[in-house]
């Protein structure tokens, strides 16, 4: 196990959770290499034989040394900005397994996108379409595309994070799929190169993922009556994690499936997993600064907040909370907040849990749109980021100072 109890105290691989604390503050976020590593294995381990490439979804942990650890395992990127472009790019990624989704590309980013030799655009509307073209055209090179299209099938997720129904802002409606195949195939600065589909993030059934590749294939059947031939399938990502009791499919049931869907086609199977590879690999470390009864609930102050892990506040989600060096005896119930001027700013409700001032607390399946959600509200700087790796420390990305946070900004004269 990547976090465990030794000695009565919670480590990260073989280091001790109040050794980190102790040498670069709270909050900070741990990560596992270990735990990162076997993640991507894991999912790779159902896919051995078959024509595929993994795409870790940036948007969930953007570091760029985890980046370049996934890269250095032969992972590609599934990306939505430029910035995370930048990024991968950075981290020593390939260029040539980059997909590229998102709904509102901007002229320079498909610009950068095409000049970096990416492996495809997923396409969301006929405008964006139209752009790409006129861009593509005025470098003088040809872009290559998937549509993202909207199978309008219930992922049974939160509604914050489906993305695959007629209401969401995501993909090209299933029933004009065609029709904007055919469009971009007439285009001469376009080439189509796969059908992309992702229905949102948190599953943990595996129903949806196949009712929706059902009909992603019952497309690409039509197309190629049409002779427009799809040389990959982007089936997205979306496994879920378990943070309390959810029971996910495991990797190996999940991509074996996919694979039996598309068994007798010649098609490359894309995935684009991201909370999967990371959520359980990183805690948010934090420490108890004060204790505070009350008629009715016991507040725990922690010197972690929304701006920190914003999920609890943004979805009402769940996340293990747990004392580094657990007390015997009674406990309390306490509701976990932080010192953010806000009534939303919870991580954690109805814990149980036996405590003292200056404790240290470990928020678990904190890898996963933690940090790559932090803001400076409050002023607040982000934490600090740490990889472990066995017995050995890094300091991946330093504390923000509270003078970094003003830099940028002038007084008129």
């Amino acid at each position: 196990m990547t976090f465990t109890l030794k000695n009565n105290e919670l480590h990260a691989e073989n280091v001790a959770l109040s050794k980190i604390a102790a040498e670069f503050n709270t909050p900070c976020y741990v990560y596992s290499k270990s735990a990162l590593t076997q993640a991507f294995k894991s999912f790779e381990a159902g896919l051995i034989g078959a024509n595929h490439l993994v795409c870790f979804a940036v948007k969930a942990n953007p570091n760029i040394a985890i980046l370049n650890l996934f890269a250095k395992l032969g992972a590609g990127f599934d990306i939505v900005s430029g910035g995370e472009l930048a990024r991968v790019l950075a981290a020593g990624g390939d260029p040539k397994k980059i997909v590229f989704s998102g709904v509102g590309k901007t002229a320079d980013e498909m610009r950068d996108a095409l000049n970096a030799g990416i492996l495809c655009f997923n396409i969301e509307s006929i405008n964006e379409l139209a752009r790409l073209n006129d861009v593509a055209s005025a470098l003088g090179k040809v872009a290559p595309i998937s549509l993202r299209v909207n199978p309008n099938v219930d992922a049974k997720t939160h509604p914050y994070i489906s993305t695959g129904l007629k209401n969401n802002k995501f993909g090209v409606a299933f029933e004009d799929a065609i029709a904007l195949y055919e469009k971009a195939a007439s285009m001469h600065n376009i080439a189509v190169h796969g059908v992309d589909c992702h229905i949102g993030s948190q599953i943990t059934e595996l129903s949806p993922f196949l009712d929706a590749l059902d009909k992603v294939l019952g497309l690409v059947d039509s197309l190629a009556e049409k002779s427009i031939v799809i040389e990959h399938i982007d089936v997205g990502g979306g496994v879920g994690i378990t943070y309390s009791d959810e029971t996910p499919p495991d990797f190996k049931t999940y991509t074996q499936a996919i694979l039996q869907k598309l068994n007798g086609r010649n098609v490359k199977v894309l995935f684009e997993p991201g909370r999967a590879l990371v959520g359980n690999a990183g805690v948010l470390l934090t420490r108890v600064e004060y204790l505070k009864p009350g008629e009715s609930k016991n507040f725990c102050i922690v010197d972690a907040a929304m701006n920190d892990l914003m999920r609890p506040a943004l979805y009402d989600a769940y996340h293990e909370i747990v004392a580094v060096k657990p007390r015997t005896g009674s406990a309390k119930v306490y509701e976990i907040v932080g010192p953010v001027c806000e009534s939303g700013d919870f991580l954690g409700h109805d814990r149980a849990l036996n405590l003292q001032e200056d404790d240290l607390l470990a928020i678990k399946s904190a890898g996963a749109y933690g940090m790559s959600m932090a803001s400076n509200y409050n002023t607040r700087g982000r934490a600090a980021e740490i990889m472990v790796d066995s017995d050995k420390v890094h300091l991946i990305r330093e504390r923000e100072h509270i003078t970094d946070l003003f830099l940028l900004e002038k007084i008129p004269e």
